[in-house]
């Protein structure tokens, strides 16, 4: 629902599409697009997906009409030595991408291209993988890893504002070790103890992070906003490098 409610979640991504230096093409690893195996859209005109059920009609009527970019998508493949990256021509942008990009970049005038989670693998390979991916930083590429620190519906309620001790907990504890640099000790979060397994009951919505953090580079600024959490679900955002 934030990609129709004005709340300051929502505005905040509004700022900061207005902050940032406008990219030539943005590269998006959200947590609704699971695959074996690694993909990257490559269509020229991505679809909308509407990958949901349950919500008001306002929020399936969304249509985020960026362009793909099929150069783009090659240039990931290319860049990807190990795992093999495959382009997929039907794939369109789902909610994970474009709820955030559309208080970002409302005009959709920015070629967007989304990368898959191959979930089976473990939280070092995400890692390895992404950093591969380090020269998109000087090619005008922007990367943006959209899920959440904090993701476990099984203990949300739509009244539930005051977060839960673990949830908060387990979010700090991430936040101070992004802010710190130790990303070594988030690769295997499920390690972490039992605040982990609550908070990250299953992989998809934490491991966007890391694609994030393995772009990172020692002169880099951290910065959060967002700084949220709402019953079980964390809604901290980090800005790395801008």
């Amino acid at each position: 629902m934030n990609a129709v409610e004005d709340n300051a979640w929502r505005r905040s991504w509004q700022t900061l599409g207005q902050r940032l230096p406008r990219p030539k093409a943005i590269l998006c690893v959200s947590a609704h697009w699971e695959t074996q195996g690694v993909y990257v859209t490559s269509s020229e005109k991505p679809d909308t997906i509407h990958d949901f059920r349950g919500f008001p009609k306002a929020l399936f009527d969304v249509r985020y009409r960026a362009p793909g970019s099929p150069a783009l998508a090659r240039r990931v493949a290319e860049l990807v030595s190990t795992p093999r990256v495959h382009l997929d021509p039907q794939r369109g942008l789902d909610h994970g991408a474009w709820s955030v990009l559309q208080p970002m970049y409302p005009e959709a005038d920015i070629p967007v291209v989304q990368l898959s989670l191959s979930t089976l693998q473990p939280g070092a390979w995400h890692y390895d993988l992404a950093r591969q991916l380090q020269p998109l930083r000087d090619e005008g590429v922007l990367v943006v890893g959209t899920g959440n620190i904090v993701h476990n519906l099984r203990y949300w309620r739509p009244d539930q504002t005051a977060p839960l001790d673990w949830a908060q907990r387990f979010d700090e504890d991430i936040a101070e070790r992004i802010a710190a640099g130790h990303h070594e000790g988030m690769l295997g979060y499920e390690t972490l103890g039992p605040d982990a397994l609550l908070a990250v009951p299953s992989p998809e919505h934490y491991l966007p992070l890391l694609y994030v953090l393995a772009l990172q580079r020692e002169d880099d600024t951290v910065e959060f906003f967002n700084e949220d959490v709402v019953g079980a679900i964390s809604m901290r955002s980090v800005l790395v490098g801008a």
